[in-house]
């Protein structure tokens, strides 16, 4: 079994930056690749970003140039950083895991955290 836990949402305000974490525990070839989801209120579960451990990276539309994913094997902890932050971007952010990056970003991997909110407002 794995286990997902994010830490760093809060509120923030339009442009400003926050770091989302998420450790995973257990057998670390269930994680080999990890991403961030997102949900809204009247919207869709939507991919933000995700990574395998060999550094291939996928980033939805709508962050892309805004938000880096990365992680620390070592530390076994994936990582959200966020700029320039809309309000649009107001959600809660969602960690994933799995062991083909093929699964996180199509249809959302195996794995999953309770969630991080963030919410970006004046």
């Amino acid at each position: 079994q794995v286990q997902l836990v994010e830490s760093g949402g809060g509120l923030v305000q339009p442009g400003g930056s926050l770091k989302l974490s998420c450790v995973a525990s257990g057998n670390g070839d269930e994680f080999y690749a990890m991403g961030w989801y997102r949900l809204a209120p009247g919207n869709q579960r939507e991919l933000v970003a995700a990574l395998d451990r060999s550094g291939w990276a996928h980033y939805g539309a709508s962050v892309e140039g805004r938000f880096l994913i990365s992680r620390s094997d070592a530390k076994n902890t994936l990582y959200l950083e966020m700029d320039r932050l809309k309000p649009e971007d107001t959600a809660v952010y969602i960690c994933n895991a799995d062991k083909l990056l093929f699964d996180v970003v199509n249809s959302g991997g195996k794995y999953w955290g309770r969630g991080a909110q963030v919410t970006v407002s004046l």
